[in-house]
């Protein structure tokens, strides 16, 4: 028996990480275990399941995050695959609670699989969202392969360089994805400076950052939307290399064509 039956809501927020985790195995952005998904899912949990046994001890989590009291999270299972994510998301991933001291977690459902090692990081986010009010639940790290090798290029990191390029491409990307690409130095994965770093970012208005020469880390209502931002600015980035590859540069939307679009569809500025 599964956490999930007879829980509408909870089913369908897992059955849609499933479905990303299957996209972004699908692009390639997903190579072994590569990348992660956490979601809050505190808003799915009835008094039945608060009243759950831990199915393991109490593990630190590396940091005091005094804003996840009592909160409540899915997540990918560390050393697990995407692909395998989204076929079972409950053997590859678990749910955990985060107990009142704020400084570890315990799983609770289905199986006892460890969280990704990368959780510090993403609870750390989570932290810091609840604490701006912010309404994302979710947060996906990924690889995605045109994105990550216009990180290489350091003309590409000043800031909001990348931004306007990949706005410039279609307008869909300026129009789903309106605050624009946030940029974080390389810095060893799953480092306390790699997410305070994020966080920096994200408190500069972004909703996705670029991990330099490593990957993107995206926030937002749910995991759908934080995958579609990340989708359609590596849309971008595909139109410009396959432009470079054709022999030219492309011209991009001007200034003014953005500006307009920024106007008619009341985008921030």
């Amino acid at each position: 028996m599964s956490v999930l039956d007879n829980r509408p809501a909870l089913r369908a927020e897992v059955e849609k990480v499933a479905e990303v985790a299957g996209y972004l195995w699908e692009k390639g952005w997903a190579e072994r275990n590569g990348g992660n998904i956490t979601v809050n899912i505190t808003d799915c949990v009835d008094d039945e399941m608060r009243a759950m046994p831990a199915i393991s001890g109490q593990v630190a989590i590396g940091a005091t995050l005094p804003h996840l009291k009592g909160k409540w999270f899915y997540c990918k299972g560390t050393n697990r695959r995407m692909r395998d994510l989204a076929r079972r998301p409950m053997e590859n991933g678990s749910i955990i609670r985060i107990t009142d001291d704020c400084a570890h977690y315990e799983i609770v459902a289905d199986a006892p699989v460890k969280p990704t090692s990368e959780l510090p990081s993403h609870l750390s986010v989570h932290n810091y969202l609840i604490a701006k009010g912010s309404p994302y639940k979710a947060s996906v790290h990924t690889h995605p392969i045109q994105l990550v090798s216009m990180s290489h290029n350091k003309a590409f990191l000043e800031k909001d360089v990348l931004s306007n390029l990949l706005w410039s491409m279609i307008p869909e990307t300026k129009a789903f994805c309106p605050r624009g690409l946030g940029i974080v130095p390389y810095m060893l994965p799953s480092s306390v400076e790699l997410a305070e770093e994020t966080i920096k970012a994200i408190d500069d208005n972004y909703d996705v950052v670029m991990w330099e020469k490593h990957g993107v880390f995206s926030v937002g209502d749910d995991v759908m939307e934080a995958f579609d931002m990340i989708d359609v600015l590596n849309k971008s980035a595909i139109i410009y290399r396959d432009a470079r590859a054709m022999g030219f540069v492309p011209d991009g939307m001007s200034p003014e064509q953005m500006k307009e679009l920024s106007t008619v569809f009341n985008l921030p500025k």
